[in-house]
């Protein structure tokens, strides 16, 4: 039987620093991505809130449209498309379906279901979907499935969730590092 992996898009498949450039650009900033210590982005960006909130929902469909692909994801997730269930879990909202679907066949990328849930709590999501294994960039996130879900997670390394993490949650830096690690797993898991 496969196995079922859960994956998240954004900072996981996309590049992390694919909202950068957006923000530099509007906000007239020279922020790098490598000064982007923590996930919410609003101490950075000095700007109300809400105001960075509404400025996120007006940009977000060309920010996802036109967010680069990380380096070694089509590889890996075109070889894992035959030998799992690749179930994409975003904490993007469900309107944006269509542009999510249409980024996944610009890139060259198969799934087998995309689930947007407009949350970024996707411990629930996990379960229903009965994923295996869970790959993400969020530092509590990646905890809290890891936890809740009795499942291990593979965090994708970036400047905003260098907190600790047990040992179910593994650390990666590279697609490449993911899928000698899934590979490890899969051996021991069969």
């Amino acid at each position: 039987m496969k196995k079922r992996f859960g994956i998240d898009i954004d900072g996981t498949v996309t590049r992390p620093d694919a909202m950068v450039p957006f923000i530099n650009k509007d906000f007239q900033m020279n922020l790098a991505y490598e000064d982007i210590t923590e996930y919410d982005l609003t101490p950075f960006v000095h700007v109300p809130p809400e105001d960075f909130s509404k400025w996120f929902s007006e940009n977000e469909p060309l920010i996802y449209a036109e967010s680069p692909i990380a380096e070694g994801a089509k590889k890996v997730l075109g070889e894992w498309m035959h030998s799992a269930d690749l179930y994409f879990i975003s904490a993007r909202h469900s309107k944006l379906l269509q542009i999510t679907e249409e980024w996944f066949k610009a890139q060259g990328l198969g799934y087998h279901q995309i689930e947007l849930i407009g949350s970024h709590d996707k411990v629930e999501t996990a379960k229903r979907c009965k994923v295996d294994l869970f790959l993400e960039d969020k530092h509590d996130n990646a905890v809290a499935i890891s936890e809740q879900c009795k499942i291990p997670v593979i965090l994708f390394d970036t400047p905003y969730n260098r907190l600790p993490v047990p040992d179910s949650v593994i650390r990666v830096h590279t697609w490449l590092e993911a899928e000698q690690w899934v590979k490890n797993w899969m051996k021991q898991s069969c």
